[in-house]
């Protein structure tokens, strides 16, 4: 069953197209890393799944087409933006009283749980808590509602590594419990890798690139190759090619690792070394058509 599903989604903003044709399915109990550079697309994506902005194309999530029913669709949609939303003049206890007034799916225990897990103070305003306990504060409010979709835009964005790391722990052993599905958009994909089930990468409106982690790990290699064997490396056809250090690190999409052992040190590469080999040759391409 898919939580989200899309069929030549467009939206312009005058002459700037920022979503041109997409076609994406993201199955229930999925967690998805949305990646791109800056102006890819993303937040217009993201926004057109929560039902913030009109759109060309289908767009259905969970069974309803987000911008004719936003008001039903977020009973079950919960969303975490890198910007603050939640008023700075307002006490913590005050916020989740605010919740719990206008959710009907929130469970107070389980945020107040949470926070007690923190150093915030139920009578702290939020001027007074650091850009790391906000954060916290809007996950407690969030994993306390029982959504089907959670939708995260640069949600540790400002955050040292310590908080970054918590956060996402706290995403995986409180909240997930892979019924529910999660949408992530950050700059930081190695620290995200070890949560996703899926990623796809989107540059300048269009998907680039779709799969699920089970089918990076085993369709993707990076060797560093000998000197002596590079010759016999690039026999096997790289689809990417970097130097470091004066060593040839080539990157192969569906070449068997007991092929490429003999010709150096192999490993499974990162989510970045797959999006810089995905962007590299794109623009490649592009630059050879134009």
């Amino acid at each position: 069953m898919s939580t989200i599903e899309a069929h030549g989604l467009r939206k312009a903003f005058r002459n700037t197209i920022a979503l041109d044709g997409v076609d994406l399915r993201v199955e229930e109990g999925r967690i998805l890393g949305l990646i791109g550079p800056n102006g890819a697309g993303k937040s217009t994506l993201l926004n057109c799944v929560l039902g913030l902005i009109p759109f060309e194309g289908q767009l259905n999530v969970i069974g309803l087409d987000p911008w004719r029913a936003r008001g039903r669709l977020m009973r079950d949609v919960c969303f975490i933006a890198d910007v603050a939303v939640l008023p700075r003049w307002m006490r913590v206890s005050q916020a989740v009283d605010y919740v719990e007034g206008v959710h009907p799916r929130f469970d107070r225990s389980k945020a107040e749980a949470f926070l007690a897990r923190t150093q915030i103070k139920k009578t702290s305003r939020v001027r007074e808590l650091s850009k790391g306990m906000v954060t916290q504060l809007h996950l407690a409010l969030v994993m306390a509602i029982d959504a089907k979709l959670l939708v995260l835009d640069e949600p540790t964005l400002g955050l040292d590594l310590l908080f970054r790391k918590q956060f996402y722990e706290s995403l995986l052993n409180d909240y997930f419990d892979r019924t529910r599905t999660i949408v992530v958009t950050t700059h930081q994909v190695e620290e995200i890798q070890q949560i996703l089930t899926d990623m796809m990468f989107i540059d300048r409106g269009k998907i680039a690139f779709s799969c699920s982690m089970e089918d990076f790990e085993s369709r993707y290699v990076e060797l560093t190759a000998r000197p002596e064997s590079v010759a016999d490396a690039y026999a096997l056809k790289p689809i990417y090619e970097r130097q470091m250090l004066g060593r040839t690190m080539l990157l192969f999409d569906g070449v068997a690792r007991d092929r490429l052992a003999p010709f150096g040190d192999i490993r499974t590469p990162s989510i970045a070394d797959l999006f810089v080999a995905v962007m590299g040759n794109r623009q490649q391409a592009q630059g050879v058509a134009a």
